[in-house]
């Protein structure tokens, strides 16, 4: 059978209602009524020794998952 366009959208992770995006942290399906927003770093820049970094200030979040805080060691990619 064929799908049609509304059969193929991604549902919303929470309620299965028709999403509106995707979570920038995790990727689930996000509608309207459960989008949050949250910074997300886009690219971390370096000059004179100081860090800096290019953020968007509302990223969508699906309000669900929980990006870490800080980095994690991955010493078996060392």
């Amino acid at each position: 059978a064929r799908q049609t366009r509304l059969e193929s959208l991604m549902n919303c992770w929470q309620c299965k209602h028709t999403a509106v995006g995707t979570c920038r942290f995790c990727g689930r399906g996000v509608c309207e009524n459960h989008a949050k927003q949250r910074p997300y770093i886009l690219e971390l820049l370096q000059n004179d020794g100081h860090t800096r970094a290019l953020v968007v200030d509302d990223a969508l979040h699906c309000g669900t998952c929980h990006p870490r805080p800080n980095p994690v060691p991955l010493p078996e990619l060392d």
